[in-house]
C-alpha cells in the first residue's frame, strides 16, 4: 500500500475513534457570559468530540434567530459542515470567532434521512447531494427573512463546498449569495469510500447510487453529479468564490480538486509552510481562519499569522 493508501486508511480510523468518542466525551463548556467574547477552539479534533455528546446542539454563537446584521457586516454567514459532521461538530471554530466579528452566524445540518434515530441521525451529509442542496435552500430562506438580509456569504467544509454550488447554480441561489468560501473544497471530485466508488465505476456500477451514503458516490469523479456540476463552468456569475487547501489533504485527494480556475485559491502551505492541517484539522486552523475572514471582509483584511499547527490536534499549547 502506498503512502496515499496508508493516509486515507488512517484517516478512516481517526474519523471512527472520533465517532465514537463523540458519543462517551464530556460535554463541552458553556458560553461565557453575554457581551463577552465566546471561547475559540483551534483544535478541531477535540472540539467535534466534546461538541458530538450534545444531540442537536447549535454551535456557539451560532443560530440567534433574533440577531440583526450591522453595517459593518450585513451579510449573514451560512456554515455548511462535511460529510459525516453536523452544524455542532463541524463548526466549534468558526461560529464563534465570526459571532466575535460581529457577523450574525447560522449553521444547518442536512443530509439526515428522515427517521433516522440517535446517535446515527448526528451524522450528515449521507443523502444526494441535490436533496441537501434543497435542504440549504430552505435554511438560507429562513436566514433572509429572520435578519431582513437580502443576501448571505456562504462558508462551506469538505461536501459542505459543493452542496451550495449545487444551490447556486441550479436552485436559484445566486441572486441570494455574494462570497462563498470553501474549506477543502473537492470542485474535481474525490472518492472518499477508500476506492470502493473508483473500483465500481471502472465495473459500470452506478456510483450516484451508493447505498447508505449516496453522497458519497455522488462526488466521485466521473459521477453524474459531477460531470453536471462542471458543464458549462463551475462558476456562476456575481459570486465571489475563495478556496484553502491543504497540501496535507488525505481526503480529497489530489488536494488540488480543490483549485479552480475563475476563483482566489489558496494552498495553506504556501502561505505557511509550518500549517500541518489535513483534513478536518484545516477547519480549525487559525491560518485558515485568518484567510476566512480577509475574504468574508477583504476591505479589513490583515496579515495572515504563521504558527506551528498540527494535524488534528492544531496549536499546541
Amino acid at each position: 500500500m502506498g503512502n496515499a493508501g496508508h493516509r486515507r486508511v488512517g484517516a478512516a480510523l481517526v474519523a471512527v475513534v472520533g465517532l465514537f468518542a463523540a458519543v462517551l466525551a464530556p460535554p463541552p463548556a458553556g458560553a461565557q457570559g453575554e457581551g463577552e467574547d465566546l471561547p475559540v477552539p483551534y483544535s478541531f479534533l477535540t472540539s467535534a468530540i466534546l461538541a458530538g455528546i450534545a444531540p442537536y446542539a447549535d454551535p456557539p454563537g451560532a443560530n440567534d434567530w433574533d440577531c440583526e446584521p450591522t453595517r459593518r457586516h450585513p451579510r449573514p454567514v451560512v456554515l455548511v459542515h462535511g460529510l459525516l459532521g453536523n452544524k455542532a461538530t463541524n463548526w466549534q471554530t468558526y461560529a464563534p470567532l465570526l459571532k466575535n466579528q460581529g457577523y450574525c452566524v447560522f449553521a444547518l445540518t442536512y443530509g439526515v434521512t428522515p427517521g433516522t434515530p440517535l446517535p446515527l441521525d448526528q451524522f450528515g451529509g449521507l443523502t444526494r447531494i441535490q436533496d441537501s442542496a434543497r435542504e440549504l435552500k430552505r435554511f438560507v430562506r429562513r436566514v433572509l427573512r429572520a435578519t431582513g438580509a437580502r443576501e448571505v456569504d456562504l462558508l462551506g467544509h469538505s461536501q459542505g463546498t459543493i452542496v451550495p454550488n449545487h444551490y447556486v447554480k441550479f436552485l436559484g441561489g445566486a441572486k441570494h449569495v455574494r462570497r462563498y468560501v470553501s474549506i477543502a473544497p473537492l470542485w474535481h471530485g474525490t472518492d472518499p469510500t477508500l476506492g470502493l466508488a473508483t473500483y465500481g465505476a471502472a465495473f459500470g456500477f452506478p456510483v450516484d447510487e451508493l447505498p447508505v451514503c449516496t453522497s458519497c458516490g455522488q462526488f466521485t469523479p466521473g459521477s453524474r453529479f459531477i460531470e453536471r456540476l462542471r458543464r458549462g463552468g463551475v462558476v456562476v456569475d456575481g459570486v465571489e468564490y475563495t478556496n484553502i487547501v491543504t497540501k496535507y489533504d488525505q481526503l480529497v485527494v489530489p488536494y488540488t480538486s480543490g483549485i479552480q480556475r475563475g476563483m482566489t485559491n489558496h494552498v495553506l502551505q504556501d502561505v505557511c509552510p509550518s500549517d500541518f492541517s489535513e483534513h478536518f484539522q484545516v477547519v480549525a486552523s487559525p491560518v485558515a481562519a485568518r484567510i476566512v475572514l480577509n475574504a468574508l471582509d477583504p476591505a479589513r483584511a490583515e496579515p495572515v499569522p504563521c504558527t506551528l499547527v498540527l494535524p488534528y490536534v492544531g496549536t499546541p499549547t
